[in-house]
């Protein structure tokens, strides 16, 4: 088995066909299938099966992805470090960020990374569920994640960055939205547009809800912040979101709630980082990590953190 072999699965998991697999990677058809076939020889099982729509990995392809990304992940990271020269860096850098946190901080960090390292190649993906995001990182994936409390582990160092209040966004017109903040008993009648099931966001959703004896009628489930908020803010129901996922133009509807609700807002970073994870970890904390808006202010306590890494 090769490295090769494993990108080119991935590569058909992700596509979905032989040929859309070959047209991304540059290489003849018939190439891709016959490393295919090499590699289920191999392995003794078949990867993937044919459907009308496509090839969709079997159970037992499922389980050798998961370990093959991450043992290419691993080779990208050994080729980036053994090319990285004093001004230059190529290679592949994955950040991992706990779906809610940093949409607005981000952005810039990259932006002032990739100008620094004009070649590195940077993939970000938002994990709601904090299990698989301590799975990736346990197997290695991560180079650099935005998580919420503590690092655990010893696997990564923590670096605080700030606090990321959370606010609850109501319908446009809304009584509520006279307050400068929103007593949260007042929201007992409210319907909820949540977060997926046994997602970050869900987890304090539900926490502080039961915490202050709520029992929350949930009108639909979305897998987004903005679709949240924007489905709020049409009179859906109320739905709950750090303050920096509130996307532009839908800050009126916003408003920070009582008991103040925040999260540590963390960096995580395997120990002995690289020049990439160690010049991003820098932007970051030169990004503003406590909004404010008219009638909000610092949040004085910390509540409701999710399980981390």
């Amino acid at each position: 088995m090769s490295l090769r072999q494993f990108e080119y699965a991935l590569t058909i998991a992700e596509q979905g066909s032989v040929t859309a697999a070959a047209e991304v990677l540059r290489v003849a058809q018939p190439s891709v299938s016959q490393q295919i076939r090499g590699l289920e020889r191999d392995l003794g099982v078949e990867l993937f099966s044919r459907t009308p729509t496509g090839l969709v990995p079997t159970v037992a392809g499922r389980a050798f992805l998961r370990e093959a990304q991450i043992a290419v992940s691993a080779a990208r990271r050994a080729r980036a470090t053994a090319r990285a020269g004093a001004d230059e860096l190529v290679g592949e850098l994955v950040v991992a960020v706990q779906m809610g946190l940093g949409t607005r901080q981000l952005p810039g960090a990259l932006g002032a990374l990739r100008r620094r390292f004009p070649r590195l190649e940077v993939t970000v993906f938002e994990e709601p569920n904090p299990t698989e995001l301590e799975r990736l990182a346990r197997g290695g994936v991560i180079d650099l994640g935005l998580m919420a409390g503590p690092c655990e582990g010893g696997l990564y160092d923590g670096h605080h960055l700030g606090d990321e209040e959370f606010v609850v966004v109501l319908a446009a017109g809304h009584p509520l939205l006279a307050a400068d903040r929103v007593e949260l008993q007042e929201l007992g009648r409210e319907p909820w547009v949540r977060f997926d099931h046994n997602s970050a966001l869900d987890g304090v959703l539900v926490d502080v809800l039961r915490d202050n004896g709520l029992a929350p009628t949930t009108v639909a489930r979305v897998s987004q912040t903005a679709t949240a908020v924007r489905w709020a803010a049409h009179g859906l129901g109320v739905t709950f979101v750090p303050a920096s996922a509130v996307p532009p133009g839908h800050e009126h509807v916003a408003r920070p709630v009582t008991p103040v609700v925040s999260q540590p807002v963390v960096a995580a970073v395997r120990p002995g980082a690289g020049p990439a994870e160690t010049a991003l970890l820098e932007f970051l904390r030169q990004e503003t990590w406590h909004r404010s808006a008219p009638g909000w202010v610092t949040p004085p306590s910390t509540a409701g953190s999710a399980p981390v890494v």
